[in-house]
C-alpha cells in the first residue's frame, strides 16, 4: 500500500461519500485535515484481522472485501464497490473494547481509501454525537453480552437434547446386551448340567458324537431360520409342542417356542429321537434347546453391541471431532448421523429419506452443516408436534439431489406452515415464535450464516398451510478462490 502525497482533501468531495453526507462543514474540514489517502493494489490487504486497530478505512473507489478467519480458513463476509463503504476500527468509539481489527479488509481491484486515525476518529465521534455514541455503545455491549449468553445457552440446550437422545438410544441396546448376557449365563450352566446327565447315561461314544453333530446342525440353523408370520409361528409351536407332549417331555410348550425360533420342527426332532436310547430323549432335547437359545442370545448380544457401535459412529460423524474442519464430505452421511442423533425427537413421526446415490462430495465444514440440519429438523418436529398433537404424527421428508454445480438438500414437514406476517423475520437473530424459555431465536440465523456467509450457498423457504420446505443449496466445487 502507498500513502499518496496530495493537496488537502476537498470537504465538498467528502460529502459525496454517503457516510459523510450529513456532516457539517467543520466536521468535513476536520476529516479532510486528518485523513490520509491510501492506494492499494488488487489482492493487497488494507488491514489484517487481529492486528492493532489503528485506522478507520473508508472506500473512495475500487472494490474491497471483508474477510474473517474461521478455524484457520478465510471466509469472505461481504464485498462492495460503493464509495463510502467502511471497515477497520469500527468499534473504536466503544470504551473498554480491545482495539484490534475484527476482520481483514482486502482490495479486490486497484482501490483508493481514506485512512482516519482510530483514536482521533473515536474521540471526534464522541464529541460530535455524544448521546448517539452512548446509545450505540450501550446497544453494542448489550447485544454482545446477550448474544454470547444466549448463544452459549443455545449450544448447551442442543447438546443436552442430543445427549439425552443419545443416552436413551444407547441405553436400549446396552440393557438388551446385559439381559442377554445374564440369560446366556443361565443357559450355559443348564447346558453343562444336561451334558453331565447325558455323559452319565448309557450312551456310547458314537451316539454322543451323533448328538453333537445334531447340536451343531441346530446351532447353524439359527442363523438361517426362516422369518415366520405370527400365524405360522403359532402353528409351528403347536406342532412341536404336541410332538414333545406325546413323548412326555416336561415343559413342552416352553421348549417348543425356543426350538421353533431356531428353525427346528417335529421332523427334525425325530432325528434326535432315533439317535438317543430310551429314557434320554428329554435330556437330549433340552441340551439341544440350550444350545439353540445360547446361539440366539449371542446373536442378540452381537446386534446390541453393533447398535452401540453404530450410535457411537453417528455421534462421531455428527461432532466431527476426529476430522479436519474443512474437507469434502458426503452430505448423505452427515444427514444420516444427524437423524440418528435426533431419533428420540423423531419418535411418532414418519421419516422419509430420498437420497440421490450419485450426489458427489461437497467441500464444507461438516460439523457446522450438521448444526444446520439439527436446527431445521428441530423446528420441523416442533411444528408438526404442535399441528398433529391430536393425532401424534406427521411426516418429515429429507431429500438430496444435484442441480448443475449445486448440491440441494430439502427438509420438508407437514406442519401448519409459516404465517405470512412472520415469514420476512424468520432469519432475524433472536426472533422466535416459540413460548418464552423454549427458543432463543438464533437457530435459523446461525443456519443462514453457516450456509450463506460461510459456504457461499443459499437457503430458500417454501411454505403453505400444508407444510414447509427448507431448501439448502451448496456449491459442489466449494467457494471460489
Amino acid at each position: 500500500m502507498t500513502t499518496t502525497e496530495r493537496p488537502e482533501l476537498d470537504p465538498a468531495a467528502l460529502r459525496e461519500l454517503f457516510l459523510f453526507e450529513s456532516l457539517d462543514d467543520d466536521q468535513l474540514a476536520w476529516i479532510a485535515e486528518h485523513a490520509d489517502v491510501v492506494d492499494a493494489q488488487a489482492g493487497e490487504d488494507v488491514c489484517r484481522e487481529g492486528e492493532p486497530a489503528r485506522c478507520f478505512w473508508v472506500l473512495c473507489r475500487g472494490e474491497i472485501a471483508l474477510i474473517r478467519l474461521s478455524r484457520g480458513d478465510e471466509v469472505e463476509i461481504s464485498r462492495s464497490t460503493t464509495p463510502g463503504t467502511y471497515g477497520g476500527s469500527t468499534e473504536a468509539f466503544v470504551p473498554g473494547v480491545e482495539q484490534t481489527y475484527k476482520h481483514t479488509l482486502r482490495a479486490c481491484s486497484e482501490t483508493t481509501l481514506l485512512a482516519l486515525p482510530a483514536a482521533d476518529w473515536a474521540e471526534k465521534l464522541r464529541e460530535w454525537f455524544p448521546m448517539a455514541m452512548h446509545l450505540v455503545a450501550g446497544l453494542f455491549i448489550g447485544m454482545q453480552r446477550s448474544s454470547t449468553a444466549i448463544g452459549e445457552r443455545e449450544r448447551l440446550l442442543a447438546l443436552g437434547s442430543l445427549s439425552a437422545g443419545l443416552t436413551h438410544e444407547l441405553n436400549n441396546p446396552a440393557a438388551a446386551a446385559i439381559r442377554a448376557t445374564e440369560s446366556l449365563r443361565d443357559r450355559v450352566a443348564g447346558m453343562r448340567h444336561k451334558l453331565a446327565m447325558l455323559a452319565s447315561g448309557k450312551l456310547d461314544g458314537a451316539v454322543v458324537a451323533q448328538l453333537v453333530d445334531l447340536q451343531e446342525e441346530a446351532v447353524l440353523g439359527v442363523a438361517t431360520a426362516p422369518e415366520l408370520t405370527a400365524m405360522q409361528t403359532s402353528d409351528a409351536e403347536d406342532e412341536v409342542g404336541d410332538w414333545l407332549d406325546e413323548r412326555r417331555v416336561g415343559g413342552a410348550w416352553d421348549l417348543a417356542a425356543v426350538l421353533v425360533a431356531g428353525g427346528l420342527d417335529a421332523e427334525w426332532l425325530s432325528k434326535v429321537e432315533r439317535t438317543v436310547p430310551d429314557g434320554t430323549l428329554e435330556a437330549a432335547v433340552r441340551w439341544i434347546a440350550y444350545a439353540v437359545e445360547t446361539e440366539t442370545l449371542m446373536g442378540e448380544i452381537t446386534d446390541a453391541t453393533a447398535r452401540i457401535g453404530t450410535l457411537v459412529n453417528a455421534a462421531r460423524q455428527y461432532s466431527q471431532l476426529d476430522r479436519a474442519p474443512y474437507q469434502p464430505s458426503d452430505l448423505r452421511v452427515l444427514i444420516k448421523s444427524t437423524l440418528t442423533m435426533l431419533s428420540r425427537k423423531l419418535e411418532g413421526i414418519e421419516l422419509v429419506k430420498d437420497f440421490d446415490p450419485d450426489l458427489p462430495q461437497v467441500p464444507c465444514y461438516p460439523a457446522e452443516l450438521n448444526q444446520v440440519w439439527t436446527n431445521i429438523v428441530d423446528n420441523a418436529v416442533g411444528a408438526m408436534k404442535g399441528e398433529h398433537a391430536d393425532r401424534g404424527s406427521g411426516t418429515l421428508t429429507v431429500r438430496t439431489r444435484r442441480e448443475n454445480h449445486t448440491a440441494v438438500v430439502e427438509i420438508s414437514d407437514t406442519g401448519p406452515g409459516i404465517p405470512e406476517e412472520v415469514r420476512p423475520r424468520i432469519f432475524e437473530p433472536f426472533f422466535t415464535t416459540k413460548d418464552v424459555g423454549e427458543g432463543t431465536g438464533l437457530g435459523l440465523d446461525i443456519s443462514w450464516r453457516i450456509v450463506v456467509s460461510k459456504h457461499h450457498g443459499d437457503i430458500r423457504v417454501h411454505t403453505s398451510s400444508s407444510g414447509t420446505t427448507f431448501e439448502i443449496r451448496l456449491p459442489i466445487s466449494g467457494p471460489a478462490e
